[in-house]
């Protein structure tokens, strides 16, 4: 029996670094990170996933991709989504088919379908027409259906998490919108491992934890990648769901 080799792209973020803490127990990882800090791993591999051929070297005996990086602000400009999220997910998706990678977990975005939250038109299913509430939204539409056309046109496995607000702390803020769509440290890990490890070879999955006042559809996140939410925020907090509290007019930027 041989670990599996899971390349983490974006290593240096919250939920990167998170996962190369966690997952390395478990299997060899490969760390790819752009902008190191003094406190990233030294296996960190330091690569630029707008260049094609430096993407494709991180992918050598990898059996899945983890793909965390990009820019991550729904307040990005179009020119940080272009070059992040757009062309550099295309290259690490590009150079895993290549390379002969077999799986690719995707780090989608609730943005992909924040208008809906905007307008308060809920619930929100997985397969729901996606409707972005900024350009950062936008692009994981796009990455969404891309990853789509490898899947049908290429066979790689292709499961796109939808995330919601990673935080270690839910006092951060008192929205009960943010609130509601919280991840969880530990839920975040055990969604990822799953995504990682399930059979299923292609879906859309929200990635929430287990908020009695959320608004979105996991149905086939248990069902389908064996998911089971363990935190709530409301064990981490003394506030009462406000269920009736409208979405803020700026969402999702305040």
């Amino acid at each position: 029996m041989t670990r599996r080799r899971i390349l983490i792209t974006g290593a240096t973020g919250g939920i990167g670094k998170l996962l190369a803490q966690r997952l390395r127990g478990d299997y060899d990882l490969v760390l790819q990170g752009r902008h190191p800090d003094d406190d990233d791993p030294d296996d960190l591999v330091l690569a630029d996933l707008t260049n094609y051929d430096d993407t494709l070297k991180l992918m050598d005996g990898v059996d899945t991709v983890v793909h965390m990086a990009g820019s991550a602000s729904p307040d990005s400009t179009w020119d940080d989504v272009l070059q992040a999220n757009i062309i550099g997910f295309r290259n690490a998706l590009e150079a895993a088919r290549e390379a002969g990678v077999r799986r690719f977990v995707f780090a989608s975005s609730n943005h992909a379908m924040g208008m809906y939250d905007r307008h308060g038109e809920w619930p929100v299913h997985p397969h729901t027409l996606p409707r972005g509430d900024s350009l950062y939204g936008v692009s994981k539409i796009f990455g969404e259906a891309l990853g789509r056309f490898y899947h049908d046109e290429y066979g790689i496995d292709f499961i796109a998490l939808r995330i919601g607000w990673s935080s270690p702390d839910t006092h951060e803020t008192d929205l009960d919108l943010l609130r509601a769509m919280w991840l969880s440290p530990d839920d975040t890990e055990q969604v990822v491992r799953r995504a990682i490890e399930a059979e299923t070879r292609f879906g859309l999955y929200y990635a929430i934890s287990d908020n009695p006042n959320r608004r979105w559809d996991m149905t086939n996140t248990m069902l389908e990648l064996g998911y089971r939410p363990k935190d709530s925020w409301t064990d981490h907090s003394d506030a009462e769901e406000n269920t009736a509290q409208p979405t803020p007019p700026s969402w999702p930027k305040g």
